[in-house]
């Protein structure tokens, strides 16, 4: 597989938020992470792998050191957090690492 047809998983700032998440058509999950975050970066392929899955799910990471407002909006108080968001509305909510399995059913809903 050449990198070109890697998906990329998209970094967006909380300032973005609005624009990427609440205004978005479709199904958005979300990262919230922290490059510290030990649990979080055994998440990161994970979540690669759901952006490379399912093409129709926008998959974006958020870092949490740099997003309060938006980790006290949604009441995030660990990390790695995922949320699903489906038309700008929040569906779920994971906390912790999880395998791919636990994420590809966590974003059917």
């Amino acid at each position: 597989m050449s990198t070109e047809t890697l998906i990329k998983v998209e970094e967006i700032l909380a300032e973005q938020f609005s624009q990427e998440v609440e205004q978005a058509t479709g199904k958005v999950l979300i990262d919230f992470y922290a490059p510290w975050c030990a649990p979080c970066k055994m998440l990161a392929p994970v979540v690669e792998q759901i952006a490379q899955a399912h093409e129709d799910i926008k998959v974006i990471k958020i870092n949490a050191d740099n997003s309060q407002e938006l980790m006290a909006k949604f009441g995030i108080r660990g990390i790695p957090t995922l949320l699903l968001m489906n038309k700008g509305e929040l569906v779920a909510t994971q906390v912790g690492a999880a395998s791919v399995s636990q994420v590809t059913k966590f974003v059917q809903q």
